[in-house]
């Protein structure tokens, strides 16, 4: 019996319960689009290898045994499990099933994925997301390395070697003090702020580099006061007078009835800015990963 486990296959275990279920050899086979002589050449192989019959041949079928019966049982126990294992593994071929390693910038995080994330989950229930916040520079090493399916990140240097797809749009608006001289106002250029004090986020963020070249462009260099590591930290300190901070204009407005600040739209052209969904290759996408960049890139409505 020790042999049975290496020896005895589910093809011939196929074959033995269509015999039993037909209870004739012949339309065993016809049922399973295989010769008779083939369906009994492995019933013998059961046989050979339990040592005992599983079936009686008579000159209208067969019958089954009470060994066969036993194997029987088994038999239909061991292919139910091998279907319900193909469904199972069906799920996650079509992207219904499986766990998406996803690496996103604070922007995207905090605007607008813990929505479209949950919108995602009430589609594909089985699908586990693990999401990472990392600045943009870090979102692109991650993707290269394959730390993550893929990453969600604004247009940086070096996101042109990846593929793309569009994700999201927003735009860049600034938020002064409830004392701030431009506290009236409902719109600012860049180079009317030029001569503040900033609250700043950490120096490898892409708005601080954006920021920081927008400056260079205009000959100035920005009076960077304090740099925090988020962007309700850095509402906050604006909120306390310890500068102007340029922020995602949705995080603005979280804050305006809240905290002693004004939010003005920022009129520079450069202010509309885009995140895209990056990766390798499409091809190397799982159908998990797959399914949730199909899914955040159709959204209705991303573009208001």
């Amino acid at each position: 019996m020790e042999n049975l486990l290496k020896k005895l296959d589910l093809t011939s275990l196929r074959l033995f319960v269509a015999v039993c279920q037909e209870r004739n050899i012949a339309r065993a086979a016809e049922r399973e689009f295989i010769a008779s002589s083939a369906v009994s050449r492995r019933i013998a192989e059961i046989e050979a290898l339990i040592g005992l019959p599983v079936i009686q041949r008579q000159s209208r079928g067969i019958t089954v045994t009470p060994v066969g019966e036993t194997v029987l049982r088994y038999a239909l126990a061991i292919l139910g499990n091998i279907e319900q294992m193909s469904a199972e593994l069906s799920r996650f071929s079509s992207g219904v099933k499986g766990r998406v390693r996803v690496v996103a910038n604070l922007s995207s995080i905090v605007q607008f994925l813990p929505e479209d994330v949950a919108a995602f989950g009430r589609v594909y229930p089985d699908v586990s997301i693990e999401l990472e916040e990392e600045n943009s520079s870090d979102v692109l090493r991650l993707v290269t390395e394959h730390g993550a399916d893929f990453g969600i990140c604004n247009p940086v240097a070096g996101s042109e070697a990846f593929e793309q797809i569009p994700y999201r749009q927003d735009r860049l608006a600034v938020l002064v003090p409830g004392a701030h001289r431009l506290a009236g106002a409902t719109r600012a250029g860049f180079d009317e702020l030029l001569n503040d004090s900033f609250v700043g986020l950490r120096s490898e963020s892409a708005l601080t580099r954006l920021l920081t070249q927008q400056a260079a462009a205009a000959g100035r260099q920005l009076d960077v006061r304090i740099r925090v590591s988020s962007l309700d930290a850095l509402c906050r300190m604006v909120h306390a007078g310890l500068g102007i901070a340029v922020v995602p204009e949705q995080i603005g407005l979280l804050y305006v009835n809240t905290l002693d600040v004004r939010l003005l739209s920022l009129s520079d052209a450069w202010a509309e800015r885009h995140l895209i969904m990056i990766f390798n290759a499409r091809e190397q996408l799982s159908a998990s990963a797959a399914a949730l960049v199909a899914f955040l890139g159709n959204l209705p409505g991303k573009q208001s």
